[in-house]
């Protein structure tokens, strides 16, 4: 007799959704856990043995009902299609209530009430959906990836310097994995109608101290230079990212200069019951893996 999966995660293929059906898998049991994805061909090597995979596209409403069936808790991770999210998020919600999942968590951005970062806005609407449904809810206000500005590790070697505009602000990160265990700990854990989880790395830096730790481990002089946002934006399309990508990008550092990427309540490590990955660590696994 087969038993209905009681977790389904959305955007499950993506780099946070394949870590949050692992971390789940290892908690809750793979049998319990149902990976969402556009394409479950091209998935089926993604997860852990026993993970039922499912087909689901934000885009197409009519294969979400079925994706989310026989589930009691969905974790709705934040479409990364800009502009088109708050539509996509809607077809979800709506979605979760016709099959009656009994609780949605949802992957939105720190501080997303109050935040100055452009992309706070999808976001703030997307929780505005979660109130309204009245289904409980908890609100994952993930913090700064570390992975975003690893990224950056090979072209900054490359160049002899680290670009950016985010001043002097502080910036809270945490590893990737560090948010996909909060994630898997607050669909398993959360009780209350309303939770709302402020997530962000255990410590803070600058990226002139981002840099400053690159240089050490590298054993390269790679010196941080903060540019104003619209030359850093045009450096960024200069370096053939998307216009739309580099505009989120150096709007998220120059707020982060205002603060909008900090927080020091801790509120990461304690759900998942252990410190934050630091980010001396995450930049030596990049250039290990180089």
């Amino acid at each position: 007799m087969s038993t209905a999966p009681r977790f389904v995660v959305t955007g499950a293929s993506g780099q946070l959704g394949r870590l949050v059906v692992t971390a789940l898998a290892r908690h809750a049991g793979a049998s319990s856990v149902a990976a969402v994805v556009r394409d479950p061909a091209r998935a089926a090597s993604l997860f852990p043995e026993g993970v039922a995979i499912r087909k689901g596209d934000y885009e197409q409403p009519e294969t979400l009902a079925p994706a989310f069936a026989g589930a009691e808790r969905l974790l709705l991770i934040s479409s990364n299609a800009l502009g088109a999210r708050v539509p996509q998020h809607r077809n979800a919600i709506e979605a979760a209530k016709q099959v009656g999942i009994k609780r949605i968590a949802y992957t939105s951005v720190l501080h997303a009430d109050i935040s100055k970062l452009r992309l706070a806005e999808e976001h703030r609407q997307t929780e505005k959906l979660i109130e309204v449904s009245g289904l409980d809810h908890s609100l994952l206000r993930n913090g700064w990836y570390t992975e975003n500005y690893t990224a950056s590790i090979a072209p900054a070697l490359q160049h002899g310097a680290f670009i950016g505009s985010a001043g002097e602000g502080r910036i809270s990160s945490a590893a990737r994995l560090d948010y996909a265990e909060a994630a898997a700990a607050a669909l398993i854990g959360d009780e209350a109608p309303r939770v709302v989880h402020e997530l962000a790395g255990d410590v803070s830096y600058t990226l002139t101290e981002f840099a400053a730790e690159l240089s050490r481990q590298s054993g390269k002089q790679i010196p941080y230079v903060n540019l104003p946002e619209a030359e850093y934006r045009a450096a960024l399309v200069g370096a053939g990212l998307p216009e739309g990508l580099a505009n989120l990008i150096a709007d998220s550092d120059a707020a982060a200069a205002g603060g909008a990427l900090f927080d020091q309540s801790r509120t990461l490590s304690r759900l998942i019951g252990r410190p934050t990955t630091p980010f001396g660590t995450t930049i030596a696994e990049v250039l290990k893996a180089a």
